[in-house]
C-alpha cells in the first residue's frame, strides 16, 4: 500500500535534533576527521576570545574514556538570564543553534565562528558535556546529555581565575571511533599558535601512564611559522619577508621566503580558519607578487635572457608562504569555510601587499636579485616542459588514445567504477593481470627506481620513462595542467612488495602524487594495497596472515605445535599465483586497502621534504627518532 504524503508526513527537527540526524552538514563526517573536528570548534571559541585580547592561554587535554576537556582564560561565558529568551546565556550558547556573540560586532569584531554552531554542535554530538564558567570570583556550572540541559547553571564555589571549561564526550553511537590522535591535534594546535603569536596552548595526553605534553608559543607569529615550514630545506634569503597591518579594516600579516626547490608551498587563513580551497584573499596575495617581481624584472639585466614576461608559477617556484587575514563579515563558501568569497578582500590585499613587497624589495636589492634569478631557472624550465608537451601531444602520449604498452586496462568506462593497480615488478604484474576481474580492474606494470621528484623540475618529470606511463594512463594531466575530473579511475591502488624496496616505491609514487596530481590526494582517489605478509597452511587448509599479531593468532587458533605447521612468509606479490592474489589483496568483497588522505598539509609538507628533500641531516634525524616503531623490516 502507498503511503499517504501529507502534513503530517513533513517533520520538524526541533533544538538540536538536526545535527544528531544529520552531524555531517555541520562536522563534515563522523569519521576520525569528524571527530577531531569538535575539539577545533570548542578551541575555536577559545581563539576567538584571543583575538579581542581577552585570552592569552588555553589548555586542551585528553583524558581517560574518551574524554576532551578544553580551558582558557578568556572573559568567560556570560551566565545572567538572556533578555528574550528567559534562560542563562550559557546554556544558550550550548543548547541553541545560531546563538553567540558574533553577529552584531560589539563583543568580537572578528571571529571564526560566523555560524554560531560551533559549541552547540560539539554538545549536541556528545553523550556527556560539561561546561564550568568562572567569571566575577564564581565558579558556575552546567552539564548535558546529547545537547539537552540536565540542570539549571548552578554556582559550585568561588575562585580566583577566570575563563571557560568545556569538558565533552564524544557519543560512540554517532562517531565511527572516539580515539583521538595526539598528531593531529598537536599540528592543528601548532598552527593556530603560529596564527595568533602570543598565545600559550598545551596539548596533554593523560591517557598514557606518563602524560605527554606539546606546548605551543611564538611571539614572531607567521615569521616563525615560515621558519618551521622551511626548516629542513636551503633557504636563498636567511631572514624571512615579514609585514603585518590593516586596510579598510582587514588585519594582513604575511609571511614568506624561497628557498632552492621546486615546489610552492603556500597556506592561507581567515580568521585563524585554513582557507584549504583559497579565495580572494589569496588571489590578491598571489597577483601582488607576481605584478611586483615582474616589474623588478623589466628593470633587471635578466630580462635579456627570457623573451617573455615571468609567469605566475615561475615566480612561486620555490616560495613558503603563509598569508593570514581577519575580515569582520567574511563570506565563506560553506559550514567547512574552505573558500573566502569577499571580492573587496582581493583589491584589499592586492593593494596593501604590493606597497610592502616593492618597499621590501627596494630596500633588499640581494633577496628580488636571488629570487629573479631562481624565477627565470623556473621559466626556462616552464618553456621547456611546453615544448615537450607539445612533441608528446603529437605523439599522442598525453592522450588517452596513447595508452602505454605496459597498461593492461580495463573494459569498463565509468572512471567512478574502475580501479588501477599500479604494480612493482614485471612478474607482480603478470600474475595481476591474470588474477583480476579486467571488467572494472587495469593493471600498469612498473619496473625499477622511478625519478624523486622532489629533487627536479616539470620539465623531467614529464618526459620521464617511469613517471609517463603513469601519467598517460590516469589521463589527467600533471602538474597545473592537472585535472581531477579527467580521471580514468577513481580508485589509484599502489601494489608493491612488503619490504624495504616496495617502501621506496610507495614513497617515490606518493611523492610524485602530492607534488604533481595533488587533487588527486585531496580528493581521496589514491589508496596501498595491502598484501599478506604470511601464507599459513594446517589441516589441508590455507589461511593468510596480514602482520605478525595476526599470523600469532592463526597459530595459536590452530591448537597445533607451531612447527608443524607450515609458514610461508612471502618476499614479494611475485611468489602468488593469480588465484592467490585476488584472493588476498585484489578481491573487493575481502581485500584489505587503505586510502591515503591529506589531513593536514603542514604535516604532509614537512614529512616529504624530509624523507625526500636534498638535506641528508634531517633525514637522518628522522630515522634515529622513528627507528625503534619500524615493523616488518627486511634486512
Amino acid at each position: 500500500m502507498e503511503s499517504t504524503y501529507s502534513a503530517d508526513s513533513i517533520q520538524v527537527l526541533k533544538g538540536l535534533e538536526a545535527v544528531r540526524k544529520r552531524p555531517g552538514m555541520y562536522i563534515g563526517s563522523t569519521g576520525i576527521d569528524g571527530l577531531h573536528h569538535l575539539v577545533y570548534e570548542v578551541v575555536d571559541n577559545s581563539i576567538d576570545e584571543a583575538l579581542q585580547g581577552h585570552c592569552n592561554e588555553i589548555l586542551v587535554v585528553l583524558e581517560k574514556n574518551d574524554m576532551v576537556r578544553v580551558e582558557d582564560n578568556g572573559r568567560g561565558i556570560p551566565v545572567d538570564l538572556h533578555p528574550e529568551e528567559g534562560v542563562s546565556a550559557l546554556e544558550l550558547v550550548l543548547t541553541k543553534l545560531h546563538a553567540g556573540g558574533k553577529f552584531d560586532k560589539k563583543s568580537y569584531k572578528v571571529s571564526g565562528g560566523l555560524h554560531g554552531v560551533g559549541v552547540s554542535v560539539v554538545n549536541a554530538l556528545s553523550s556527556l558535556c560539561e561546561a564550568y564558567v568562572y567569571r566575577e570570583g564564581v565558579i558556575y556550572f552546567q552539564s548535558y546529555h546529547e545537547g539537552i540541559a540536565q540542570c539549571p547553571v548552578a554556582k559550585v564555589g568561588t575562585t580566583e581565575k577566570r575563563g571557560t571549561t568545556i569538558r565533552f564526550q564524544a557519543d560512540a553511537t554517532i562517531f565511527e571511533e572516539t580515539l583521538y590522535s595526539f598528531d593531529v591535534l598537536s599540528n592543528r594546535l601548532r598552527e593556530l599558535a603560529f596564527l595568533n603569536k602570543g598565545i600559550r596552548i598545551v596539548l596533554t595526553d593523560e591517557r598514557l601512564s606518563n602524560p605527554r605534553t606539546a606546548e605551543f608559543k611564538f611571539e614572531g607569529g607567521l615569521r616563525e611559522f615560515v621558519e618551521h615550514l622551511n626548516k629542513n630545506k636551503t633557504v636563498l634569503h636567511k631572514a624571512p619577508l615579514y609585514f603585518t597591518g590593516t586596510r579598510d579594516d582587514v588585519e594582513i600579516e604575511v609571511g614568506l621566503q624561497y628557498n632552492d626547490g621546486f615546489n610552492e608551498t603556500m597556506f592561507a587563513f581567515v580568521n585563524g580558519i585554513n582557507t584549504r580551497e583559497g579565495g580572494t584573499h589569496l588571489v590578491g596575495f598571489k597577483a601582488a607578487l607576481s605584478k611586483t617581481i615582474n616589474e623588478f624584472f623589466k628593470k633587471s639585466k635578466l630580462v635579456k635572457k627570457l623573451e617573455e614576461t615571468l609567469s605566475a608559477d615561475d615566480v612561486r617556484e620555490g616560495l613558503t608562504a603563509v598569508l593570514s587575514v581577519k575580515v569582520q563579515e567574511p563570506q565563506f563558501e560553506g559550514q567547512t569555510k574552505g573558500k573566502l568569497g569577499n571580492s573587496e578582500v582581493k583589491g584589499i590585499v592586492d593593494g596593501f601587499c604590493s606597497d610592502q613587497f616593492d618597499l621590501f624589495f627596494q630596500q633588499y636589492p640581494d633577496v628580488i636579485s636571488a629570487i629573479l634569478e631562481k624565477s627565470v631557472l623556473a621559466a626556462k624550465a616552464r618553456i621547456a616542459a611546453r615544448q615537450a608537451r607539445e612533441l608528446t601531444r603529437r605523439k599522442s602520449a598525453l592522450e588517452s588514445s596513447g595508452l602505454p604498452g605496459k597498461l593492461a586496462d580495463c573494459s569498463e568506462k565509468d572512471p567512478s567504477k574502475c580501479e588501477i593497480y599500479i604494480v612493482e615488478g614485471d612478474s607482480a604484474g603478470g600474475s595481476a593481470k591474470m588474477g583480476r576481474d579486467r571488467t572494472f580492474q587495469a593493471i600498469l606494470s612498473l619496473w625499477g627506481k622511478m625519478l624523486n621528484v622532489e629533487k627536479t623540475r616539470i620539465d623531467k618529470v614529464i618526459t620521464n620513462e617511469k613517471l609517463l606511463p603513469i601519467i598517460q594512463s590516469l589521463g589527467a594531466n600533471v602538474g597545473v595542467e592537472f585535472d581531477v575530473t579527467k580521471l580514468r579511475y577513481h580508485k589509484v591502488i599502489i601494489m608493491a612488495d612488503a619490504d624495504v624496496d616496495g617502501s621506496h616505491i610507495r614513497t617515490l609514487l606518493l611523492t610524485f602524487f602530492y607534488r604533481y596530481m595533488t587533487p588527486l590526494l585531496v580528493a581521496g582517489h589514491v589508496y596501498l594495497a595491502m598484501p599478506p605478509l604470511y601464507k599459513i597452511v594446517f589441516d589441508k587448509q590455507i589461511h593468510y596472515a596480514y602482520d605478525d599479531a595476526e599470523k600469532d593468532l592463526l597459530l595459536k587458533a590452530s591448537g597445533k605445535d607451531p612447527e608443524k605447521v607450515a609458514i610461508q612468509r612471502y618476499q614479494g606479490l611475485g611468489e602468488m599465483n593469480p588465484d592467490q592474489l585476488w584472493e588476498t589483496t585484489m578481491n573487493p568483497a575481502i581485500r584489505n586497502i587503505t586510502r591515503i588522505t591529506m589531513d593536514d598539509a603542514v604535516q604532509a609538507e614537512e614529512i616529504f621534504t624530509t624523507l625526500m628533500g636534498e638535506q641528508v641531516e634531517p633525514r637522518r634525524r628522522f630515522i634515529e627518532e622513528n627507528a625503534l616503531a619500524v615493523q616488518n623490516l627486511d634486512v
